[in-house]
């Protein structure tokens, strides 16, 4: 068991029964009173905030993480079929840890997985940005560039985004994966 004062901001620990990512971390000493820790935790499953108060001498349950690079092979249900590129090896990876960016990678894109205790996945992390193709959208016109006006376009995993007027089926562009906004057309 570690104490409070071993956490540090991005620790995984155990509090009550979930597992949490330490998101900041406050040590206060009021006037008077005794100091204490004020730590902002995020539930890792439900994405939900928590906030507590811990006295300096407080145990608390510091999980041993491990983050490995793994390529997103392809979709099996309602999980992702990932590999290893160092042992090959394969791993299928719940589609809810990735939330909705889920909706944003295509095959072979490499993924931040951190598994607790070497074996059990526990989060996941797209890249910030991919590249994808416009395989659907309605075609823009001469002169569509003044505007910031948007219009749909379905991209190669299936998903729909807002893009600008001039980008057309087959353009590569650049999105997102934590919003799904438009960036930039790529050549």
């Amino acid at each position: 068991m570690a104490t409070v004062s071993d956490l540090n901001k991005g620790s995984y620990m155990r509090y009550n029964g979930e597992v949490v990512q330490v998101e900041e971390l406050q040590h206060r000493t009021p006037g008077n009173l005794r100091a204490f820790y004020q730590i902002k935790m995020r539930n890792i499953r439900n994405g939900k905030l928590a906030e507590n108060r811990f006295r300096p001498g407080d145990e608390v349950e510091m999980l041993r993480v491990e983050t490995k690079e793994y390529q997103f092979l392809y979709t099996d249900g309602n999980s992702l079929v990932c590999m290893d590129n160092e042992t090959y090896d394969q791993i299928y990876l719940d589609k809810v840890l990735l939330g909705d960016s889920v909706n944003y990678i295509k095959e072979g894109v490499v993924l931040l997985i951190v598994f607790e205790n070497g074996t059990l996945p526990i989060t996941a992390e797209a890249p910030a940005h991919v590249v994808v193709n416009v395989t659907y959208t309605e075609p823009g016109l001469a002169g569509d560039t003044a505007t910031r006006t948007l219009k749909a376009a379905t991209i190669e995993t299936g998903a729909e985004i807002r893009v600008p007027l001039f980008i057309n089926t087959g353009d590569n562009i650049k999105i997102d994966t934590r919003t799904g906004e438009y960036i930039e057309r790529v050549k």
